[in-house]
């Protein structure tokens, strides 16, 4: 519900004034429901957890498409086929009894930096992600994927694409560092990782309205740890180069009269 709210304060703002300049009404689409991720970043488990989208569209506009891996974004640029602005995301974090061993803890971090994102057709996004973690990991993080996206207007909506994540030295050796306490605690070996590439991912995700008012909407994501990442004795041993993740809910789309 954090993440909601946060969403909430930071784009109803931006909609509004939107709308008030072009004295449209604007509708609210609101999902719900479960997902399946990673008990960690890196780990072999799953649990599940609650879901939820939150779009805004002004007039008879259709909603904007958003892949389900986008971080939540204003598009303070906003020309054609060319989109700009600052983004943030949630980085879950990690405790050693997650993990069953005593290789260190990361406490949950919000990341907040920028996005860039271009259209060459209709058909075609390419999008790219920075971020800087504030507490946590206090690491940079990045991510440039494209999407193929099919849609009817807001009727359904299916789009699919691959993804390369990087990071900097201090993400990794947040999560994928043994140190020389924590290798003499485990029995793990020392290891220190660098920066640079540390997976590759698919995504894909729905949207479908049953009527009017009441939809459905899901997504699945398979990602693999590379590189330094995947070398770490705590994936190797202990977790698992492969994360998967996927989760499914209901929507409610109504209209707020100006």
């Amino acid at each position: 519900m954090k993440r909601l709210l946060i969403a909430w304060l930071a784009l109803v703002p931006a909609w509004s004034a939107a709308s008030a300049q072009e004295n449209k009404d604007f509708r609210v689409r609101l999902g719900l429901g479960a997902q399946l991720q990673p008990k960690y970043y890196g780990g072999d488990e799953t649990e599940l957890g609650p879901l939820w989208e939150l779009d805004f569209a002004t007039g008879d506009n259709e909603f904007r498409f958003e892949a389900p891996d986008d971080g939540f974004d204003i598009a303070l640029i906003s020309e054609d086929s060319f989109a700009a602005g600052p983004v943030a995301q949630f980085q879950r974090g990690r405790k050693n009894s997650d993990v069953g061993a005593a290789v260190g803890k990361v406490k949950t971090t919000i990341e907040a930096g920028a996005f860039v994102q271009f259209n060459p057709i209709e058909a075609l996004r390419i999008r790219g992600e920075l971020r800087k973690g504030i507490g946590g990991h206090e690491g940079l993080v990045g991510d440039v994927g494209a999407d193929l996206v099919w849609r009817d207007g807001d009727n359904y909506v299916f789009s699919i694409g691959p993804r390369v994540l990087f990071s900097n030295a201090k993400f990794q050796r947040a999560f994928f560092e043994v140190t020389p306490a924590a290798a003499l605690a485990t029995g793990l070996p020392v290891y220190r990782p660098d920066g640079g590439m540390h997976a590759v991912a698919a995504t894909s995700g729905l949207t479908y309205q049953f009527n009017k008012d009441f939809g459905m909407f899901g997504y699945a994501r398979y990602e693999r740890l590379v590189s330094d990442a995947a070398k770490s004795p705590i994936v190797r041993q202990l977790g698992s180069r492969n994360q998967e993740s996927a989760g499914i809910g209901l929507t409610y789309t109504f209209t707020v009269k100006r």
